[in-house]
């Protein structure tokens, strides 16, 4: 069923109505139509009256009880905009509802993560059956015990033990029960009555006469008691004034995203709304009915994922009982613990760490003065009487989420990772409870391998945030924002599950800046926005192979490459390559890893039958070193070019090398920040190499006096191997054609084992002036460059966060100039791709059965494939074929 017959469904469209194009897609049959508006109407949960399926099903009860198959064989959470109608009509109760849920699941064998991740939390909130419980239950079903049988022998053989009996028979003991819930009467009987207490006949009496009852003004454990007995059901009320708070996660099961409508639904929500944006508001910004969005909202507060900010009812309106209600008192001091913050507390404690971190950033370049570092630390008002400010958004992806679950870096914090991966978002007013967790990380822990990376990007995070988070100095207009603006995070795939004119819209609404991370995984799509301004990759096409090449091409430095298109298969490896032990593999779409050369060419085809794969090479012996050079650069005159001191090259004055300085000249890098990679393969850059006769010469001049055709004709002498003639493109456009790629040599030397290093590395202090050592610089080319902050090292993140403050970046001045230099940047990005490309060429159509919030449908709309193999030598860029 395509967008367009679900649009009519939607809209109430008989069939004597639909469009003929529409018609003419169901094969101009009324049958076939009124198919779809079941199977719809039963997907999406309809209501009966009030929508197109009572003129296709005419059994009103039918169609309900098919509802409820279908949802439970489907694993979908119980309808609850439907409880006047399951329970008063059907008598089936979410607890009954989830109890033959799990009894089928169970039957089936199915592991606990077949049930996705809302319904999950949901018969965890009522059955208490967790992941532990699922699998105690399953070992106990599967246990083999032997029974006696009437003579009083044993049975031969063993029987399993009932699911059913293994159950539980009624709701936990600690299902929670706001106040301000209305409290609705269900299917009672005369034998139910007969069965209850009198004060529980009291109840559901003045139920059942005078209407509906708030359930704070009843007993609160008479209330419990016939809600377990399924004698009452709760309504969650929401009014479009509401305004609602989403606290850090508790009771989040992590399962698996299956794509329904509602769950779709509940996660665009999650990441679009806060506490100063009524219901009516974000149903009109995220263009979705306002009715559905109240049924999202409202799950929200009955799974306790979210609760309505300052509505809560008068304490002497409450029943007695509540007072004592042990539920809602431990939920009410957790949530005030995690939330409420008291400014009178915390305002010498939250300055001092932050004038510590600022000091630490600053003392050895002396770049920020003193009012700013003062002001960096003042604690402004966060609501005043004018209403909400706008804030800062920093962008982040699911690789930060994942250090920060993975490591088991402080008690509190993965429920903070948990909300950041599955709303999408840590809102400014949760981020004091996360600084406060993020600061009992250790500083000085010694881990090994990954888990020192889990340390790391959480200290440096911490430190970005504290920089970022009411920090005049980079407030876009410090009259306006005296105080700064708070921060909000939020994690690029949530934003790339809304339709782009909604992330357009909620982005305007809340945020007056975007910040992205660095380095952003390859496998997400960046967002991409001028309104408001990014600081970060212009356009997702800077975040991928691409861009690499680019850079390769225009400043004419970087390692060996080679970009081969998908269905190609190599017989050899090319010998540019053959020479290095290590490789750098880049799938499409994915993150680069390292790869022994004696394993290259078996991963490469492996690769090449699904991805256009590029290759690097990376390390001559073992892997490359890599050195970060910051920017925004320093101005000549303030880190002394012209003055002529003598020295060598080294990572301390990498900022000299002339590969940095092209890259100052052809693009923006005044006005953004992020880092430049430098690697050193072992291999000299061949450009350079051919220079070595003049040792020591100015770094600003180098290559200005040198033509082009020379420097080849000294590459090509000393380097025979990587001078490959301009060859043809190739005729065939089809990338999933096999071209086999043939070489007089092949030389896989083995000498180390894989390495497991990153791809990122060193930082270190970034200064120093003066002459360069040509032939030492040759030995460092271009790896990559990324725009944002970086959070992967702690010295590198304090400079860039130094930097931005100095140069203002956040000023709107030069935010403008950025504006311009972006929109040239993604101009001339652009038409580089496509003078590499022989015709247009999208990825594969996405899976019309995945979510569209799914990453893979978001990463299928991103980036155009090569059509052509593409040879990096170190001088230019030029199309490979050896046919």
């Amino acid at each position: 069923m395509n967008t367009e017959v679900e649009f009519h469904i939607r809209n109430n469209y008989p069939w004597s109505k639909l469009p003929a194009t529409v018609k003419q897609q169901l094969g101009n049959s009324a049958k076939e139509y009124e198919k779809c508006v079941f199977n719809f109407s039963v997907k999406n949960q309809l209501r009966y009256k009030g929508n197109l399926v009572r003129t296709v099903k005419r059994d009103e009860k039918k169609y309900y009880e098919d509802l409820i198959k279908y949802s439970q064989d489907h694993l979908l959470l119980y309808p609850y905009h439907l409880s006047d109608i399951m329970v008063k009509g059907l008598r089936i109760t979410p607890f009954s509802f989830y109890l033959r849920m799990m009894h089928d699941i169970m039957a089936g064998e199915k592991s606990y993560d077949s049930l996705p991740n809302f319904t999950a939390a949901d018969c965890l909130r009522l059955l208490g059956i967790g992941r532990n419980q699922y699998i105690d239950i399953m070992n106990q079903c599967r246990s083999s015990k032997p029974s006696l049988n009437r003579a009083g022998s044993f049975h031969k053989f063993f029987r399993r033990r009932p699911i059913k009996d293994l159950l539980p028979t009624k709701p936990v003991e600690e299902v929670i029960v706001e106040p301000w819930w209305i409290v609705q009467a269900g299917y009672v009987t005369e034998d139910d009555i007969k069965a209850v207490s009198v004060s529980e006949k009291n109840v559901i009496d003045k139920i059942i006469d005078i209407g509906p009852q708030l359930a704070g003004t009843c007993d609160y454990y008479i209330v419990h008691k016939l809600y377990t007995k399924g004698l009452i059901y709760m309504e969650v009320p929401i009014e479009d004034d509401d305004c609602i708070i989403v606290p850090p996660l508790e009771g989040f099961v992590m399962n698996r995203v299956q794509g329904d409508y509602f769950e779709t639904l509940l996660y665009k929500i999650f990441v679009s709304i806060d506490e100063h944006t009524t219901v009516a508001e974000l149903s009109n910004v995220l263009q979705i009915d306002l009715h559905l969005v109240k049924n999202a909202v409202s799950m929200y507060c009955r799974l306790g994922f979210a609760r309505r900010k300052g509505q809560d009812l008068d304490p002497e309106a409450l029943h007695p009982s509540w007072q004592d209600a042990p539920q809602y008192n431990t939920k009410k001091n957790v949530q005030e613990e995690l939330l409420l913050i008291d400014w009178s507390s915390t305002s010498q404690e939250t300055k001092l760490p932050s004038t510590e971190n600022l000091a630490s950033m600053t003392s050895d370049n002396n770049s920020l003065d003193e009012a700013e570092v003062t002001s960096a630390t003042e604690t402004p008002s966060i609501t005043s009487s004018s209403g909400h400010s706008k804030r800062i958004a920093f962008l982040f992806d699911s690789t930060l989420t994942a250090f920060l679950m993975m490591g088991n870096l402080s008690p509190g914090l993965k429920s903070h990772a948990v909300t950041m991966f599955e709303v999408g978002k840590l809102s400014d007013e949760s981020l004091d409870s996360f600084l406060t967790e993020l600061d009992r990380v250790p500083l000085d822990s010694v881990a090994e391998g990954e888990a020192q990376r889990y340390f790391e990007h959480a200290v440096t995070l911490k430190n970005t945030i504290t920089f970022l988070r009411y920090n005049k100095s980079i407030s876009p207009d410090p009259d306006q924002y005296s105080g700064g603006l708070g921060i909000d995070l939020l994690r690029c795939e949530s934003l790339l599950g809304l339709e782009p004119a909604t992330c357009s819209r909620v982005l305007q609404k809340n945020y007056e800046l975007l910040v992205s991370m660095a380095p952003l995984s390859h496998e997400i799509r960046p967002v991409s926005s001028c309104i408001p301004q990014h600081i970060g990759p212009a356009i997702p096409e800077v975040n991928s192979v691409w861009f690499k090449l680019y850079l390769y091409n225009l400043i004419g430095s970087g390692p060996p490459t080679l970009l081969l298109v998908k269905g190609t298969r190599l017989r050899y490896l090319p010998p540019m390559f053959q020479d290095f032990d290590r490789l750098l593999i880049t799938t499409w779409g994915h993150d680069p890893g390292i790869v022994a050369t004696s394993n290259a060419l078996l991963t490469i085809n492996d690769a090449l039958a699904h991805s256009a794969v590029l290759i690097q090479g990376h390390g001559l012996f073992t892997d490359g070193q890599t050195a970060c050079v910051p920017f925004p650069l320093y101005g000549m005159e303030e880190r002394g070019w012209s003055v002529v001191p003598t020295g060598k090259f080294s990572r301390d004055n990498m900022h000299l090398h002339s590969t940095v300085k092209k890259l100052a000249q052809h693009l923006d890098l005044q006005h953004s920040c992020g880092y430049i990679t430098m690697i050193k393969t072992g291999k000299a850059d061949p450009r350079l190499l051919a220079l070595q006769n003049n040792s020591f010469v100015r770094s600003s001049e180098g290559l200005a006096d040198i033509k082009e055709d020379d420097v080849e004709e000294a590459v090509v002498e000393s380097n025979p191997v990587v001078a490959m003639p301009d060859a043809p493109p190739s005729a065939s456009g089809d990338s999933s054609s096999i071209k086999t790629i043939t070489k007089h040599s092949l030389s896989l030397p083995v000498t180390s084992p894989m390495g497991d290093s990153g791809v990122y590395h060193g930082g270190g202090t970034f200064r120093g002036g003066g002459i360069i050592n040509r032939e030492m610089e040759a030995d460092w080319v271009l790896l990559n460059l990324y725009f944002g902050v970086p959070l992967f090292d702690d010295a590198v993140n304090k400079e860039v966060c130094t930097r931005i403050a100095k140069h203002e970046l956040c000023r709107r001045e030069s935010l403008g100039n950025l504006l311009h230099s972006s929109r040239k940047l993604s101009l001339q990005l652009l038409h580089f791709i496509a003078e590499q490309q022989d015709q247009p060429v999208v990825p594969d159509l996405p899976n019309a059965d995945l979510p569209l919030s799914s990453n893979s449908q978001n990463n299928s709309l991103s980036l155009p494939h090569p059509t052509n193999n593409l040879l990096f030598d170190g001088i230019k860029l030029m199309r490979w074929d050896t046919r």
